[in-house]
């Protein structure tokens, strides 16, 4: 099978099984921008309880512009890497409001001018505000779409590039957001449930007869 056939069967299979949702909770463009820059080595569910307190204690682009930094350094702590993490958005904001007119930018290149803001969360900006095909190369992605044989590629930057070419467009984006699901409900970094896996037939480090196997050692 060609790897853009077999984009297409992963791409329907995750379909079938899990929704395109972001797990980060965001009302505003700009809250979507910073939760995603804490999500970096922080789970979603742990960002998800910081930023009701961030965005409720700052809740506009000014005042969080203003804050004070060491009071949004406590209040980001939870989430690791705090002092970069407070200082970036304390920073990204500020820039927001003097070269954006406080709105979220919708290009590639403007996003990673953004003080903290990588590719990853640039892609996700795109392709969950502006519905722009984008592939969010997170530790999901990249695990999964290595495991599935869909690139040969860790690196995120060459792991985007190779799903770009083999996932449609209009479902690049839907499917990151359902890697993450299946990550988390099936194929975890550590100790995978490849037994319950509705994929094995498609996933080149499991034959039917290694699945059946595993199975019977359950």
């Amino acid at each position: 099978m060609r790897k853009k056939e077999l984009a297409a069967a992963v791409v329907q299979r995750l379909k079938e099984r899990y929704p395109a949702s972001c797990s980060l909770i965001a009302c505003k463009d700009y809250e979507l921008l910073f939760a995603t820059r804490l999500s970096a080595q922080c789970t979603d569910a742990r960002v998800n309880i910081v930023t009701k307190e961030l965005f409720s204690r700052w809740p506009s682009l000014e005042a969080l512009a203003q804050a004070d930094l060491e009071e949004l350094e406590n209040v980001v702590k939870p989430c690791g890497l705090y002092r970069v993490k407070a200082r970036d958005i304390h920073q990204c904001a500020q820039v927001l409001l003097e070269r954006h007119e406080g709105k979220v930018p919708d290009t590639m290149e403007q996003l990673l001018a953004l003080p903290g803001v990588g590719r990853k969360t640039a892609n996700l900006i795109l392709g969950d505000l502006f519905g722009k095909p984008a592939v969010v190369a997170d530790t999901h992605c990249i695990r999964i779409s290595g495991r599935l044989g869909l690139t040969d590629h860790a690196d995120p930057v060459k792991v985007e590039m190779d799903l770009k070419k083999i996932i449609e467009p209009a479902d690049q984006n839907d499917t990151c957001h359902r890697f993450v699901h299946f990550g988390r409900d099936i194929c975890a970094a550590r100790s995978p449930k490849c037994n319950a896996c509705f994929m094995t037939d498609l996933c080149p480090g499991l034959s039917p007869a290694k699945s059946k196997k595993k199975t019977a050692k359950a």
